[in-house]
């Protein structure tokens, strides 16, 4: 049973009621009294609904494709390497992809909008460098074989270089990274459009 007293004090009467651990309404206190959960910003609630933790998994994973192949592209053109090889552009745009792919994975999980910024910040450097790296691929494509380049006349040409089958599936691996530099412009874009969009919203308290 629960003890009740009453007590006046200045024409004001207070009953105190005092409930045993094991009284239901006991639980029910409990829980009215936690704080309440942590509500997220307004502006950073405007961010997630580009599903952040989607695109920064794809910049993740593609980021390591570009530093794997950049890799095996390097110890077998070693001594007369392409432009995308030469340029080193398979590592720098992986090693962006990773550090851009990692803020998009983390601002699905804390409420910062400075994080936010970061993101479009990055994301930025991710589209100037995609478009770098599609003119790069691109350019490859139509030269011919790296080391085989005719540079003055009755110039004898190792027999490797009329092996169309190399020209073709170096051209089949530069369109891949073409279409991988599209779908990772693509998620850049989305992410920076999002993230710029919350940046310039007001963030409203609720009340």
């Amino acid at each position: 049973m629960a003890a009740t007293t009453v007590t006046d004090s200045g024409g004001v009467r207070i009953i105190t009621e005092v409930i045993s651990a094991t009284d239901p309404r006991a639980a029910q206190l409990a829980s009215s009294s936690r704080p309440p959960a942590p509500t997220v910003s307004f502006q950073v609630r405007g961010f997630r609904r580009a599903q952040p933790k989607v695109l920064g998994t794809i910049h993740i994973f593609t980021g390591i494709i570009h530093i794997c192949f950049g890799i095996i592209l390097t110890l077998s053109e070693h001594g007369a390497p392409s432009l995308p090889v030469a340029s080193g552009v398979l590592f720098w745009l992986g090693l962006l992809l990773l550090l851009s792919g990692s803020l998009l994975v983390e601002s699905e999980k804390r409420d910062n909008i400075l994080l936010v910024k970061t993101c479009c910040i990055i994301n930025i450097g991710v589209i100037l460098s995609t478009l770098v790296a599609t003119l790069l691929h691109t350019v490859a494509i139509t030269r011919d074989i790296s080391g085989c380049e005719i540079k003055m006349p009755y110039q004898l040409r190792a027999e490797w270089c009329f092996n169309a089958e190399n020209k073709m599936l170096i051209n089949g691996l530069d369109s891949i990274f073409v279409i991988f530099c599209l779908l990772e412009f693509c998620t850049a874009v989305a992410a920076l459009a999002f993230g710029y969009g919350a940046i310039k919203q007001h963030n409203y308290m609720v009340l």
